[in-house]
């Protein structure tokens, strides 16, 4: 199942007070959206760049992903979502192609969204998202 564009642009951050600003003054648009996803402990922002989103990420858990990344590689560029179809299929595609695997089934994320990671180690450094609605 190929993907159709880019989903959105997870970042993680520190604070998602500090930095909606920056981001709304640098991109000239607004957050449209600020949202809580209790069992992957982050908070997170939208904001919309023509057909892409820009996902803001604070962590709520220090021992949460976003915690932990931000603990090891400082804020920034945490991963890419690329919409698809079904998440599920996508993520049973990459696996029947030998791609290693986080979620082996799609799971509820942000704004409804069907979600699945593939494993950074098999692409390249990467965290990959599939996202589907």
């Amino acid at each position: 199942m190929a993907p159709t564009h880019i989903e959105h642009i997870g970042i993680a951050v520190k604070n998602l007070e500090e930095s909606i600003p920056f981001y709304e003054k640098l991109l000239k648009t607004r957050c449209y959206a600020i949202e809580e996803v209790k069992d992957q402990k982050v908070r997170t922002a939208f904001l919309m760049i023509g057909q892409t989103k820009i996902e803001l990420l604070e962590s709520t858990d220090p021992e949460g992903p976003i915690g932990k990344f931000i603990e090891n590689r400082g804020e920034g560029i945490h991963h890419i979502a690329f919409a698809v179809t079904d998440a599920g299929e996508s993520l049973k595609d990459a696996e029947s192609e030998g791609i290693r695997l986080i979620d082996k089934v799609s799971r509820k994320g942000a704004e409804g969204m069907n979600i699945g990671f593939l494993h950074p180690k098999a692409t390249g450094g990467v965290l990959i998202e599939f996202c589907s609605k």
